[in-house]
C-alpha cells in the first residue's frame, strides 16, 4: 500500500487554557508542526518523538501497557491538540524514541473523522458522513 504522510499541528493545551485566560499570548503558545506525520492504522494513540514533547513542555505519567513484546510500563503525556486538515481534538500523547516519526493512530482518526483513502494513499473525510466531521454517538 505504501506510507500514508499527513501535516499535523500539535499544541499544548494547557498553553492554549492560559492564552483563554489572559496568562499568555497566543505567540507564547508552545507548538510544533509536523508535515510527515505518518498515518498508522496498526497504532491506536497520537505517538510523538521525545525530542517533540520536550519542544511542547507535555507533564507525563506512567502508565500500564501491552504491546507486542507483552505487558510493561509507558511514559503518557498531558493532552495535546491536534489539527489535521483544519479538524481539531484533543489527544493523549505516548513517547516514541527520537528517529521514529509522529505516528497518527486510530483514535485519532476517529476523533478526526478521517480514513485511510486506498486509492490516493491519503486522508479523506469519513464517506460515510459526506466527508463532514461527524461524531457517532451510538
Amino acid at each position: 500500500m505504501g506510507r500514508v504522510l499527513t501535516e499535523a499541528t500539535l499544541e499544548n493545551l494547557e498553553d492554549l487554557w492560559a492564552v483563554k485566560h489572559g496568562l499568555l499570548t497566543p505567540e507564547q503558545v508552545r507548538s510544533v508542526i509536523v508535515d510527515d506525520a505518518l498515518v498508522d492504522t496498526g497504532a491506536t494513540l497520537l505517538s510523538l518523538p521525545t525530542r517533540l514533547i520536550g519542544q511542547l513542555g507535555l507533564n507525563v505519567s506512567t502508565k500500564r501497557v501491552t504491546s507486542s513484546i507483552g505487558p510493561g510500563q509507558a511514559n503518557v503525556y498531558e493532552a495535546v491538540r491536534l489539527t489535521i486538515q483544519g479538524r481539531t481534538c484533543t489527544m493523549d500523547v505516548m513517547e516514541v524514541p527520537d528517529g521514529v516519526p509522529v505516528l497518527i493512530g486510530q483514535l485519532p482518526l476517529e476523533h478526526l473523522d478521517l480514513v485511510l483513502d486506498l486509492r490516493s494513499r491519503s486522508l479523506i473525510g469519513n464517506p460515510a458522513h459526506g466527508g463532514e466531521h461527524t461524531y457517532e454517538l451510538f
